[in-house]
């Protein structure tokens, strides 16, 4: 069985998703994982898979059409932004090369920090308005940028999703059509369905750990409410023991983004001899901890308040778009 790895500037991996669409259905295609917490994983999609996640977007979303990609397109967010375009018939609009759109009804994918940057661009703001729907994933979605969003007038739907899973499978926190949500043991969310990868290139022992009697065992903690919207709390490995207590980072990351004097924010636990693991803010933005954990504290319990803030002049970025975790913990480490 051939596969093929997009690769190359932009327009190069859109001619090469399209030569893929047009050839034999038996050749699948590699993604690479974002890497944020370890090593990237090298992900194999069905064109099957891949084809039905695009064609249960358009149907969830209502309308097809050209969708603009300002992601990068070898990750799987930017190759499902080429594919859902050209299945739709138009070549995808390259914001780098081509900037927004002149018309109305288009489409674009983006992760919660470009959309907050957008969000302080007039021009952006006004092109944003023209586009049907825009799909915000790739990291937790502050109801605070949601807000923003909506007030400015732009249409967000929020998507999670993951290489394994085609990209995004559940919006606004409900499946897409085919997509099954469970929550297994420990609070993991599990995903089933045929959007599902076949297996990890070259890794059989992490894929048999992934995906375990037809369901794909996801990094990340959530809860179904009573109508089946799922919640997603933050990786399982987010959660950082402090003082014998579980303190969700992705939570108390989200609270401190909130705080006027913060324009962004992220939280990890540094190793510490007196409580295990000590809760570290880093932060953009001038702001004393004693104000930090007061803030914190009026909205959780105290004892998710960090314990030191390291402000830095931005948040360290993967090229997809997500926070670095590895460079958070090290600046974390160095300086707090």
């Amino acid at each position: 069985m051939s596969d093929l790895t997009p690769s190359g500037p932009p327009a190069e991996v859109v001619a090469q998703l399209a030569g893929w669409l047009e050839g034999p259905d038996d050749v699948r295609l590699v993604v690479a994982t974002s890497g944020s917490t370890g090593a990237p994983k090298r992900v194999a999609l069905a064109k099957r898979a891949l084809l039905t996640s695009v064609e249960a977007s358009a149907r969830r979303l209502g309308a097809s059409g050209p969708w603009v990609l300002a992601l990068p397109a070898t990750y799987v967010a930017g190759v499902q932004v080429v594919l859902r375009s050209l299945v739709a018939g138009h070549p995808p609009v390259l914001l780098e090369e081509q900037g927004w759109p002149e018309g109305h009804g288009w489409f674009v994918s983006l992760v919660p920090t470009q959309l907050g940057r957008l969000l302080d661009d007039a021009e952006a703001v006004a092109a944003l308005r023209r586009a049907h729907t825009v799909l915000l994933g790739g990291g937790p979605i502050d109801a605070a940028l949601r807000a923003r969003a909506g007030a400015a007038g732009v249409h967000v739907v929020g998507t999670y999703g993951a290489a394994e899973t085609a990209g995004g499978c559940v919006y606004d926190g409900l499946p897409l059509d085919g997509v099954a949500v469970a929550i297994g043991e420990g609070g993991r969310i599990r995903i089933g369905g045929p959007t599902l990868f076949e297996e990890y290139v070259g890794d059989p022992d992490r894929t048999r750990e992934a995906l375990v009697d037809g369901w794909y065992l996801t990094s990340d903690a959530g809860r179904l409410d009573e109508d089946g919207r799922l919640a997603v709390l933050g990786r399982v490995d987010d959660v950082v023991v402090s003082g014998g207590l579980n303190v969700p980072a992705v939570a108390v990351a989200a609270r401190l983004r909130e705080h006027p004097a913060v324009a962004a924010a992220e939280v990890v636990g540094v190793p510490d001899e007196e409580w295990g693991n000590r809760v570290v803010a880093v932060v953009v933005g001038e702001v004393a901890l004693p104000e930090l954990r007061d803030w914190v504290a009026a909205a959780h319990p105290r004892s998710w308040a960090p314990r030191a803030v390291v402000v830095v002049d931005e948040i360290p970025m993967l090229p997809n778009g997500k926070p670095d975790r590895r460079a958070l913990l090290g600046i974390a480490e160095e300086r707090s």
